[in-house]
């Protein structure tokens, strides 16, 4: 996968275990419903979100994995 700097579109999607990982699928899905500046550039497939201990999705935790790739 691409390095993800500053300003990349990169999503990152948490899918229960039974769900079908195809980010092939998605992409076209995706660049068909948005515009192209909107589409992300790499998908990253998380077996769950960082949150912290009231639940909230922890930002600063998936920009700091993004940016290592």
């Amino acid at each position: 996968m691409g390095h993800a700097g500053p300003g990349t579109v990169v999503a990152g999607l948490g899918w229960g275990g039974a769900a079908r990982r195809d980010a092939e699928a998605l992409g076209g899905f995706v660049k068909a419903e948005l515009a192209p500046y909107k589409c992300p550039r790499e998908v990253v497939f998380l077996d769950a979100p960082p949150r912290t201990a009231t639940g909230e999705l922890q930002r600063f935790r998936l920009r700091a994995d993004a940016a290592r790739r």
